[in-house]
């Protein structure tokens, strides 16, 4: 995860994109045309996905597993209405973290980072990489462990919003036009909370690299 990335990450749609939200409504069209088999090919394609973002949103993975199911039959259910006012994709995105908030908010789950795409580009990070390159062996893994239990006590004070934005741009790498159109807002929005979630992530961790 890179948690200290630039906020400068406003992607316009590839053509390559655009032949995949393409060869998306095809298979839509068929399923709303009665080929119920053919929205299977939408599962294979987005379920790992799908799991991923959720799984990242409520580091539960049987809470992931059963969100990602939800979100499929919820849309399955929805096809009909679905008339690609976005792609699909951007849909049953919208779909699957509107359902993880709801979860979120009634269960109170809490939400991780991990250090697995940190950004050697930032300075927080280039900090954690050196700091990473002077341990080894039971040093370094202690090193790990309490950096991840910073950035995850950091995550706890943001809000849900300010987590799953950061969640989707971070970890699943969705461009700041697609988090507003998942989360139903604008692209200003996006930027602001991210903005402020890179700020307190930066604060908290701070200190921590200084020790």
């Amino acid at each position: 995860m890179d948690a200290t990335k630039a906020l400068g990450k406003t992607l316009v749609a590839s053509p390559e994109r655009q032949l995949e939200a393409d060869s998306d409504m095809e298979i839509v069209h068929r399923v709303q045309a009665g080929d119920v088999a053919a929205f299977d090919r939408l599962i294979l394609k987005y379920r790992e996905r799908l799991y991923g973002i959720i799984y990242n949103m409520t580091s539960n993975r049987e809470d992931a597993a059963d969100l990602t199911q939800d979100s499929f039959i919820k849309a399955f259910q929805s096809i009909h209405r679905f008339g690609g006012q976005s792609s699909f994709f951007t849909w049953l995105y919208r779909i699957a973290v509107n359902s993880t908030l709801t979860h979120l908010r009634k269960s109170r789950l809490r939400s991780f980072f991990s250090l697995e795409r940190v950004n050697a580009d930032e300075p927080v990070s280039r900090e954690i990489i050196e700091a990473l390159t002077d341990k080894t062996g039971v040093d370094r893994d202690t090193f790990v462990r309490e950096l991840q239990e910073k950035l995850n006590d950091a995550m706890q004070k943001l809000s849900i919003k300010h987590r799953t934005v950061i969640t989707l741009f971070e970890i699943d790498g969705l461009s700041h036009q697609d988090i507003a159109e998942v989360m139903n807002c604008s692209v200003g929005t996006v930027r602001s909370r991210l903005h402020y979630a890179k700020q307190l992530l930066q604060a908290e961790l701070q200190p921590y690299m200084r020790k």
